[in-house]
């Protein structure tokens, strides 16, 4: 960032002297007043619920301009990321910086390869949570032990140690999702296979079975593929601000990276897509197609308590450029596997329409958003509903380890401490116990 020629003065109508604060430009998006001077020149600080309007950090990794629409890795339009390369060299771009060539794409491809076994005591701890737990449960466990595995690679201070655990994770993140799936339908686990893709190998150990040969179809790797693309980042969300701010305290990668697991839970995060395919199947069971429009009257009902999910977004005020992208992929998906007469996605589509021209909800800008489609590709693929957060998790992963180095490699990083509007009791005397 540069300091701009543009200050900001802060003037006060009790009386106090006006304080003057810089402001630095970007190299896209809005300027930012540095703040960071505010208690010590005027003993108040700012309150902004949500960070709103805050930057808590700079960051050269994700770039998003929610009134147009876009959303960029290191510079790179997403559309042309999610159409012109796969995972591994996003994973590559969002890491290092850069999109690798030939060279660099073979060789860090062959690295993360390599480390997608885990050690197996895993198993065994896996075992130790019921079958009936939820995936995201045993996700939060899952990586927050490997640092009880690998904690040869856990001083988060050391590039190399950090650099060999962002492999270590990318690598096992597939291969845990996996594991917890097939723990759950009480399948046997399938080991990672050498010769496949990430996304192919994802498939194969989430559906193969020792009875028979699974062969990957390519549409729906491409597919699988594309998802972890759109889902690797998202610029300074929930669960990326929680590992930053977990890793701040000079963690281990694997303890930051299961709080970031842990936030991502959450329905209002990446418990979304989950949210609007259970929405779309209660519309189903109500009557389908014929009861939308009843539908859409309720969502318009403050009183009803019913929302439409899968549709607008805190950040984006246009149409999310991963939703149109998603959408391609549903429709291929849906093709390749002679579901294109499915109920639920006639249903998206009949939603989509009346969503995209009412005024109320074109009004509130609520277009249709990534969660909407991946759902609806996701279990068209025979993904469980209860999986979906798990795989954003495994899809986010590179994007909160880029988002974790970054911050360790900041000189200006300091460990996390947010202020507070206080409105509790003032300070009051302990009364004895007889006389309270």
């Amino acid at each position: 960032m540069k300091l701009s020629d543009n200050k900001a003065t802060l003037s006060f109508s009790n009386g106090s002297p006006s304080v003057e604060l810089p402001v630095y430009q970007g190299s896209i998006g809005p300027d930012v007043v540095d703040i960071r001077k505010l208690y010590a020149q005027t003993g108040m600080f700012t309150y902004d619920p949500g960070f709103m309007s805050t930057a808590a950090t700079q960051s050269g990794i994700t770039y998003i301009d929610g009134d147009k629409g876009e959303l960029l890795y290191r510079g790179y339009p997403i559309e042309q990321l999610a159409t012109n390369c796969d995972f591994l060299e996003t994973c590559h771009l969002l890491l290092y910086g850069n999109l690798p060539n030939t060279a660099q794409k073979a060789d860090f491809t062959k690295r993360v390869t390599m480390h997608t076994m885990v050690n197996e005591q895993m198993q065994f701890f896996l075992r130790g949570f019921r079958r009936d737990a939820h995936p995201m449960a045993i996700m939060t466990g899952l990586v927050g032990a490997l640092s009880a595995f690998y904690h040869d690679s856990t001083d988060i201070t050391n590039a190399e140690h950090r650099d060999i655990s962002a492999i270590r994770l990318i690598a096992k993140m597939p291969t845990l999702v996996a594991m917890a799936y097939k723990y759950s339908v009480g399948q046997p686990f399938v080991y990672p296979k050498n010769d496949l893709s990430y996304a192919g190998n994802f498939l194969r150990m989430m559906f193969a079975n020792p009875c028979e040969e699974y062969k990957v179809n390519p549409v729906i790797e491409r597919a699988m593929d594309r998802i972890f693309t759109l889902h690797a980042d998202h610029e300074q969300n929930a669960s990326t601000s929680t590992v930053r701010l977990c890793g701040s305290s000079g963690t281990n990668p694997f303890a930051a990276i299961a709080a970031g697991v842990a936030c991502l839970w959450g329905p209002s995060h990446g418990g979304a897509n989950e949210a609007a395919l259970n929405m779309l199947e209660d519309i189903q069971k109500m009557g389908g197609v014929a009861k939308v429009g009843e539908f859409i009257d309720k969502v318009k009902d403050k009183n009803s308590g019913v929302k439409l999910m899968g549709f607008g977004h805190r950040v984006y005020k246009n149409y999310d450029p991963r939703a149109k992208l998603m959408q391609e992929t549903c429709k291929e998906v849906l093709n390749e596997l002679g579901l294109h007469n499915d109920p639920l996605f006639k249903l998206a589509m009949q939603l989509e329409k009346i969503a995209l021209e009412d005024d109320y909800f074109v009004q509130r800008k609520l277009y249709p958003n990534v969660d909407f489609y991946s759902g609806i590709v996701q279990r068209a693929i025979g993904i469980p509903v209860s999986m979906f957060t798990a795989i954003f998790a495994l899809a986010r992963t590179v994007g909160w380890i880029a988002q974790l180095n970054e911050m360790i490699g900041d000189p200006e990083y300091k460990i996390g401490r947010p202020r507070q509007l206080f409105t509790g009791s003032v300070k009051r005397d302990v009364q004895p116990l007889a006389k309270r």
